[in-house]
């Protein structure tokens, strides 16, 4: 399925619909214009389009911006490409555009379904992709030079953006909720926590169940959650939550208000840790250390990302809005506390050990934890052998009952 403006990129369509075609391909061609003329017919014209997302085409032009229309027309191809892929009809989609058009294209792909291949070639792949890219699984590829009519280069860059779309479709699908007879695992996980995280990959494994790491920098939360919504997910180790700590103090991980909210309101089964809550993650200038942190414990991750350790008040206000976050959990849930340290950056001998700062946290978590929400306090660090077993072994006794409801046992 090729998404592109007819009025303005019909040439280049064209030749991205021949070049598939070549391979052994079929490409469906929907047309995201509205005020110009388009320069070859689609498949799925314009008038079908503004049809499907709510408004017809001709109360579009009665006084046509880019603002009113876009979004009719984002929303018609998102529900034209759905009904496409539940139908078995739509193998991956490729996007063509500058500015406007990746905004539209991507828009619509980002609806659509895990797994689902998307490309997305774009005059603006080279600069940051994350408004266009969201938490879904787009590809962009960068045209190098304007998408204003054919010449070799730009041949060349649409040649090979049509055989890597066509190569995706002949591997396509979507991830599937319910795949197996046993919940799929989710958990978070950041580099001070990896060795943590390896071996409960091993254990979850041993223990019969799939496990997806998401890497807890903001997208990686948000993914999760998403996943969680739509049913793909089925239990969580949250085992790093450095997102909330970054959401407070303006970090570079910050994965927005609703992070930690959506398993508990969906009464999935969950073990949470929070793992890498003690420090920020700040974009500074190469190995420089921010005025406002002089006077914090603090590392450098990499020359480019500063790590403050949070002073005693600041890490009780991650732990009071941890607790905030945890009040409507309906499902089986318990957080597990590393009395040793919630990172490696954090325990005895570690460049941000403060174990007052820790206590203090601590005392907030067991002030305001929710009922609902079982408290276990185990004197180790969060990468210890014996603290990740624990965590695994109490998630996998959540999950049981409803491995054995499932089995009709």
């Amino acid at each position: 399925m090729i998404l592109a403006t007819l009025d303005t990129k019909s040439e280049e369509v064209a030749y991205l619909r021949s070049e598939i075609e070549s391979l052994g391909g079929e490409a469906l061609v929907i047309d995201l214009g509205v005020v110009g003329e388009p320069g070859i017919d689609a498949d799925v014209g314009r008038s079908d389009v503004a049809a499907a997302g709510g408004t017809p085409l001709a109360e579009l032009l009665e006084a046509p911006t880019r603002g009113a229309a876009a979004p009719v027309m984002v929303s018609g191809a998102t529900t034209i490409l759905l009904d496409l892929i539940r139908d078995g009809r739509a193998h991956a989609v490729l996007g063509l555009g500058g500015t406007q058009g990746t905004s539209s294209c991507t828009a619509v792909m980002q609806a659509l379904p895990y797994g689902f291949p998307k490309l997305m070639v774009s005059t603006v792949a080279s600069g940051d992709t994350a408004p266009f890219v969201g938490i879904k699984d787009i590809t962009m590829m960068f045209s190098v030079s304007d998408l204003l009519g054919l010449n070799p280069f730009t041949a060349r860059i649409l040649a090979n953006a049509a055989a890597a779309a066509y190569g995706m479709s002949l591997r396509g699908g979507t991830v599937e909720a319910g795949e197996g007879d046993r919940p799929l695992v989710a958990m978070t996980n950041l580099g001070v926590l990896t060795d943590g995280a390896t071996l409960a990959l091993e254990l979850f494994r041993e223990a019969g169940y799939d496990v997806v790491v998401f890497h807890a920098v903001g997208s990686g939360g948000r993914a999760m959650e998403q996943l969680m919504k739509e049913g793909v997910v089925g239990a969580v180790f949250d085992y790093a939550l450095g997102e909330i700590a970054d959401e407070l103090f303006d970090g570079l991980r910050s994965a927005g208000p609703e992070r930690l909210t959506v398993a508990g309101s969906l009464g999935l089964p969950q073990v949470i840790v929070p793992g890498g809550a003690e420090h920020l993650g700040l974009f500074v200038e190469a190995d420089t250390v921010p005025e406002e942190y002089a006077n914090h414990r603090h590392v450098f991750h990499s020359p480019v990302i500063f790590v403050p350790r949070l002073g005693s008040e600041e890490f009780v206000r991650v732990a009071e809005e941890i607790c905030a976050r945890l009040q409507h959990t309906t499902g089986p849930a318990g957080m597990l506390l590393p009395l040793q340290g919630v990172s490696r950056y954090s325990v005895p001998g570690a460049p941000l050990h403060d174990p007052a700062s820790d206590l203090a946290f601590f005392e907030a978590l067991r002030a305001g934890i929710p009922e609902g929400v079982e408290l276990v306090e185990i004197d180790a660090g969060a990468e210890d052998p014996e603290f990740v077993r624990s965590a695994v072994d109490r998630l996998v006794a959540m999950m049981e009952p409803a491995d054995r409801e499932s089995a009709g046992t």
